[in-house]
């Protein structure tokens, strides 16, 4: 089948009844102070409060579960930067299988602490100098393990989806979706949700603005590749949107936005000084692309944004903390 037919809302019911029970169905919040600020009536996706952090368990559980029993057994292996990695090491912990997982030299210590602690195996490459999907690739060839790789695969984007189901179940009148985008697998996920169940709705997707992949590729209509981007966010520091995502990007995506590493770093300052909830870098860029701004729908509008992980270091929490912030920002939400 061709990608933009291959994932469809039934396929992402399907993954929420595999996953129902055994992962956290996350709130959704509002927050007064940052509607006053943004202008919009916003709906927060809490994903930073799912089971080992991010949204990416949703993804994982599902493509083990989906996997057959003797395949599971044959272990697996993935490549990751973080969330994708802690996400991966919990599932095949809890459907009793082995992990491998590749992640660059320069991932953030409490993700790979987290990632150990779930019982995986860390091996690392360079993310400068290695092509992380091949030495994850030639692993699983060595070791007759089976590739969850972080977005390009359809399982992955299903379980992805279960967010957006979620929220539209909590909200069910939403003008607007934004999510951040790397790969592409959350985005290509909830917009398949949401366009279904809401044909109007504009989806957008959010990147930094050093690392705009998936805006270029839009933009020319292939796929473009970019160094590997430098970027406080590190779960979008993807080089370019997956093979099997990209169709479904350009089916259903609205428009990306960028924002810049300073406007992320004020917005993990503002959610917990302000929404009282910790968001890592990455989690924010949507919140951060709605408060500047940037994502080009009606003032007023009921937008809908996924605060997808909250896995940020404590030193960098600390230093965020005391960034000199503006006085107004020590309000509550």
């Amino acid at each position: 089948m061709d990608a933009p037919s291959a994932l469809s809302i039934d396929d992402v019911e399907a993954a929420a009844g595999r996953l129902r029970g055994r992962i956290h169905r996350t709130p959704v919040i509002v927050s007064q102070s940052f509607d006053d600020v943004s202008g919009y009536k916003v709906y927060f996706k809490c994903e930073n409060l799912q089971r080992a952090g991010s949204f990416k368990i949703r993804g994982a559980l599902n493509k083990l579960l989906s996997l057959s029993p003797s395949d599971r057994l044959r272990g697996i292996v993935a490549y990751s930067s973080g969330n994708h990695a802690q996400g991966v090491a919990l599932a095949a912990q809890m459907v009793g299988t082995t992990a491998i997982v590749c992640m660059p030299t320069d991932a953030p210590q409490l993700k790979i602490n987290a990632t150990r602690g779930y019982g995986a195996d860390v091996v690392f490459y360079d993310r400068l100098k290695d092509d992380r999907e091949a030495f994850a690739k030639q692993i699983a060839k060595d070791s007759g393990r089976i590739l969850v790789p972080p977005f390009d695969d359809y399982a992955i984007m299903a379980g992805q989806g279960t967010a957006a189901l979620e929220l539209l179940q909590d909200v069910p009148s939403l003008d607007a979706l934004v999510t951040p985008v790397g790969g592409g697998g959350l985005m290509a996920g909830c917009a398949t949700v949401a366009k279904a169940l809401l044909p109007g709705i504009e989806i957008i997707g959010v990147e930094p603005e050093t690392g705009n992949d998936v805006q270029l590729s839009l933009e020319r209509g292939e796929r473009v590749s970019v160094a590997p981007p430098p970027t406080i966010a590190d779960g979008v520091r993807t080089t370019s949107p997956g093979e099997l995502t990209f169709p479904i990007l350009r089916q259903h995506v609205s428009r990306i936005a960028l924002v810049s590493d300073d406007e992320i770093r004020t917005m993990v300052r503002f959610m917990a000084l302000r929404a009282r909830i910790v968001v890592e870098p990455t989690g924010v860029v949507g919140a951060a692309a709605v408060l500047g701004g940037k994502i080009g729908v009606e003032p007023g509008s009921h937008v809908g944004v996924i605060l997808s992980g909250g896995n940020i270091d404590p030193e960098l929490l600390v230093s965020l903390l005391h960034a000199s912030p503006p006085a107004e920002e020590t309000a509550t939400a």
